[in-house]
């Protein structure tokens, strides 16, 4: 019995193997999204793309099959982090945007790095909020005229 090639995913391997994705990066992550809605008693499907842009905390397992790369990003004050695997046909492409210098492997400690920030920042701003409350004084020549 001779063993055939198969094609499994629509995606170059090769490029995906070479990906040069590490902690520390600021990377564009392009994903197909398919959106399911009912017209006229029919189910149709939309796809587009959508970009997820944040920073990579962490590569893990390499260039095997199984491996994977998240990718953390803020919307509106919360950290949002994606888990996405190296070889996931659903990944149109990623473009490395920005190379920061890390000493090391897993940027974890960036999630309390920014609950911290945070934090603070919100301390300052009700100390700021307390200190601008002005008390109007009722001017002295009405107060004369009444008597």
């Amino acid at each position: 019995m001779a063993t055939q090639n198969f094609i499994i995913a629509p995606i170059d391997l090769e490029v995906r193997r070479k990906l040069a994705v590490k902690a520390g990066d600021t990377v564009r992550v392009w994903q197909k999204i398919t959106e399911r809605y009912v017209e006229k008693d029919k189910i149709k499907e939309k796809t587009r793309s959508q970009a997820f842009e944040g920073l990579v905390l962490a590569r893990k397992h390499g260039t095997e099959s199984g491996g994977t790369f998240t990718v953390r990003k803020v919307i509106d004050g919360i950290g949002v982090e994606k888990i996405f695997p190296i070889y996931a046909p659903s990944i149109e492409k990623v473009e490395i945007l920005q190379r920061s210098k890390v000493r090391q492997a897993k940027l974890y400690h960036i999630r309390e790095k920014a609950a911290k920030a945070i934090r603070r920042e919100m301390r300052n701003t009700r100390a700021f909020k307390a200190e601008e409350v002005v008390v109007e004084k009722v001017p002295e020549a009405k107060t004369e005229e009444a008597k």
